[in-house]
């Protein structure tokens, strides 16, 4: 499944998801997915989850901790470095024509309404990345109880990411090691 790819089409691709993608990291993971598993092929389901989890846990953005795994998973480091020039390039020009050019239009109702109509295309976009890869990734009852148990520790005790990550990693040791336990476990 995986294809081999070239750094100017991977410097490309990133530099794509980051000038049309608006919100921040997790609202570009639905671009970021389809053009990896989808477009490109260059990993797997598996693979692009793992590294999601990899990326959620590194310090730093998760969209440009993704590019620069992909990157390097795909071409090595110098994979890294396109594919993470790529997806910050965008952010960086916008920002600077943004510091240039918004002075004079901040307060313009026209701005406003554009913001006021993006804000919540981000949270269906977020939303739609998490049902895809949910339908992927939640197989089973133990997955569900481990994404719904990482959900309500965030929403009632706003622990930070890492724990719930390390608690979940936890509870995943212990879920295979005593599935271990029962495959072989003779039969009586």
């Amino acid at each position: 499944m995986k294809k081999k790819t070239s750094l100017f089409r991977l410097f490309l691709t990133f530099f794509k998801i980051g000038a049309f993608t608006i919100g921040g990291g997790y609202a570009m993971l639905p671009l970021i997915q389809r053009e990896i598993l989808e477009e490109h092929q260059w990993l797997d389901t598996e693979e692009f989850t793992t590294i999601l989890a990899i990326a959620e846990m590194t310090p730093g953005p998760v969209a440009i901790n993704t590019a620069t795994f992909v990157g390097y998973r795909t071409v090595g480091v110098l994979g890294a470095v396109a594919a993470t020039l790529g997806v910050v390039l965008p952010s960086f020009l916008i920002i600077l024509t943004i510091a240039v050019y918004l002075p004079r239009f901040a307060g313009h109702p026209v701005v406003e309404r554009v913001f006021y109509g993006i804000r919540p295309a981000v949270v269906a976009l977020i939303g739609h990345a998490i049902y895809k890869l949910g339908r992927k990734i939640l197989t089973n009852s133990f997955a569900y109880a481990v994404a719904l148990g990482v959900f309500l520790v965030q929403l009632l005790l706003q622990i930070p990411p890492i724990p719930a990550l390390l608690m979940a990693a936890g509870a995943g040791i212990l879920y295979s090691v005593r599935s271990q336990k029962q495959r072989k476990a003779p039969e009586d």
